[in-house]
């Protein structure tokens, strides 16, 4: 089965450290059912954080979970767009403590935090800017653009060229 991580946990490992609650996975489910992932997940040591009955099980795209042995909560969010399939196409295997564990490209995760327009998303954008020197902004510029155009929001690409103007200020400033 294909998966990344994303969120904040890809922005500790591409820019800078940040207190974050979850991990948040995207899983391709590919032939597999919902219910066979939760099935699988519970063997694995992964329980559902709430009861969810079969019916919306079948159709759920999010399915909050905890790990039993630490406690750890998981977002797992079941791909079904062609911007997951593609965010999955260009993942990366990053190595954590000598596991390799696929992640959102750099990139990827710059639109989705753009996306988001939180302010800890924002920042979490200005630390990869910071840290990730030859990023595809080419791309990212592409990528946000199509969103914008899609959801008729004028302000990704304003927000992202904000974020670079900061992020390059920042860095003219460090010793």
């Amino acid at each position: 089965m294909r998966w990344y991580v994303f969120g904040a946990q890809a922005a500790v490992v591409y820019g800078r450290p940040r207190m974050t609650a979850d991990v948040d996975v995207t899983v391709d489910l590919a032939q597999t059912s919902t219910l066979t992932l939760v099935d699988d997940l519970s063997r694995a040591g992964f329980d559902l954080r709430i009861r969810l009955d079969e019916d919306f099980l079948r159709e759920a795209r999010l399915l909050p979970l905890v790990h039993r042995p630490t406690c750890m909560p998981i977002d797992v969010v079941v791909a079904a767009s062609s911007l997951h399939l593609e965010f999955l196409a260009r993942r990366r295997l990053i190595d954590l403590g000598g596991v390799r564990v696929p992640m959102i490209s750099p990139e990827d995760l710059v639109v989705t935090k753009v996306l988001a327009g939180r302010p800890k998303d924002l920042e979490d954008v200005r630390g990869v800017l910071l840290e990730q020197h030859g990023l595809d902004l080419d791309h990212i510029r592409d990528l946000l653009g199509e969103l914008e155009a899609a959801l008729d929001d004028g302000r990704l690409l304003r927000r992202l060229e904000r974020l670079i103007r900061k992020a390059r200020t920042t860095a003219v400033r460090r010793p």
